[in-house]
């Protein structure tokens, strides 16, 4: 197991404002939360992290591992095998209430080749791990001697210290996405989903630690990619939350809660991932802010879709 505390920043804990009352209905409603002091990634896990804890490991991640009709009886054959999902730009405009208008399921994509049998990322190991699910972040997390963060937990550290700001980079300008013309973050600049004029040359991930850190000292807090915590995901936050590592409630209420009952796949729990990615537009998804937060089902990779983690004091 590696010691990897110097890469971690150490938040005393204290009480903020979480939430926001003022976007997406699911971060409503604005409310006071306290976390307990603890140690966070400096960076998201990056490829040559995963990279050392698949060899130290052997771990298979999930998008390596071929689904079953008996865990998806309703699936297609054809997607009854291993790979992942993987954003790929239309050539036309599109209805931007459909997402499979740019989301695909390819075989072969995972975190070695994510964006599908033939790419690799080879020059890419201080990039964001992607295609990473929820147990391949938890198993990660363990050989490492550490944990994901709760929604709490991440929010606090996402903030960076400012309150009452649209964005994680100080009081100042901290309503502007983009202060002064100065890239902040990795996000989308364009019509989404077909142009990104990329000003800072990514059109997908950036290397961690691209873009100026918060006022925690923590990088790519938003935009890069998403990003796992512990918590069952509800539609609306509770108005109140646990002091420490419980998450949202009583573990089998909050699990149950989570699921959605019009999923393709029904009776799989969602957690919730926070911090938006590259593909987050103002035209689309304004999701790149430290209260914004979307579910995500938990036997879900996806190319824009990785994780940090922490010590708790």
């Amino acid at each position: 197991m590696p010691d990897q505390r110097p890469e971690m920043v150490h938040l005393p804990g204290g009480a903020f404002t979480m939430g926001s009352d003022h976007h997406y209905p699911d971060e409503a409603p604005a409310h006071r939360a306290v976390v307990r002091g603890f140690r966070i990634d400096r960076y998201a896990v990056t490829n040559d992290d995963f990279a050392a804890f698949v060899a130290a490991t052997g771990h298979v991640t999930a998008a390596e591992i071929a689904p079953t009709a008996a865990e998806y009886p309703d699936a297609l054959p054809d997607l009854l095998v291993a790979g992942s999902s993987v954003f790929r730009s239309p050539d036309r405009p599109v209805d931007l209430g459909n997402a499979y208008n740019w989301w695909f399921f390819v075989p072969g994509a995972d975190w070695r080749h994510p964006y599908g049998p033939d790419s690799s990322i080879d020059g890419l190991g201080d990039h964001p791990a992607v295609h990473i699910g929820l147990a391949d972040a938890r198993a990660y997390a363990a050989w490492a001697g550490k944990e994901l963060p709760t929604e709490a937990e991440w929010e606090y550290a996402a903030r960076g210290g400012s309150e009452g700001t649209e964005f994680a980079w100080g009081r100042e300008r901290g309503d502007e996405l983009v202060p002064g013309g100065r890239l902040m973050a990795n996000t989308w600049h364009g019509d989404f989903p077909l142009t990104n004029r990329s000003p800072d040359g990514y059109r997908a991930t950036a290397p961690v630690g691209s873009y100026p850190a918060n006022g925690f000292g923590l990088y790519d807090m938003i935009g890069n990619v998403w990003e796992w915590t512990a918590d069952h995901y509800t539609g609306r936050h509770r108005g109140t939350t646990p002091s420490c590592c419980g998450g949202n409630g009583r573990a089998g209420d909050a699990r149950a809660a989570s699921v959605d009952p019009a999923a393709a796949a029904p009776g799989i729990p969602r957690r919730v991932i926070k911090g938006g990615s590259f593909l987050c537009a103002p035209t689309y998804c304004r999701r790149y802010r430290p209260p914004a937060r979307m579910p995500q089902s938990e036997d879900t990779t996806t190319c824009h879709l990785g994780f940090r983690c922490v010590i708790r004091d």
